[in-house]
């Protein structure tokens, strides 16, 4: 999954206006299903749960650690302890990134992308 085939979703960045009941509503339109926001498009992603978040899935986002500042990964309901070596990877990329709630991860995101910050997201969508 490095590489995110097909257009996005939404072609460039959107603040997300709402979420829950299994999806998302950004830019006017809604999504049902997981998230992935780059600064140049919202694609859908493949994720439905934690246990599914790999360095694999993540790849869109480390592919492009050189035109990111940020990353936030919004696990759903309850908090996540990344594991090491997921958190070590993005070490390596020097690329900053925290774990937090699906609500929490979009608060953050949006106050980021109103600040104009080369931000990326992955949401968990939740019900």
């Amino acid at each position: 999954m490095a590489d995110l085939a097909g257009q996005p979703h939404y072609p460039g960045t959107a603040p997300i206006e709402s979420y829950g009941k299994g999806g998302f509503r950004f830019a006017g339109m809604s999504h049902r299903g997981s998230l992935l926001c780059l600064p140049d498009g919202i694609w859908a992603w493949p994720v439905s749960s934690v246990e599914q978040v790999s360095e694999e899935a993540l790849a869109p986002l480390l592919a492009r650690a050189a035109e990111l500042d940020f990353v936030v990964l919004g696990c759903g309901r309850d908090p996540w302890g990344v594991p090491p070596d997921l958190r070590a990877r993005f070490r390596e990329t020097h690329l900053s990134f925290d774990a937090m709630t699906t609500g929490a991860a979009v608060r953050t995101y949006n106050i980021l992308v109103g600040e104009r910050r080369r931000v990326a997201a992955a949401l968990i969508a939740v019900d």
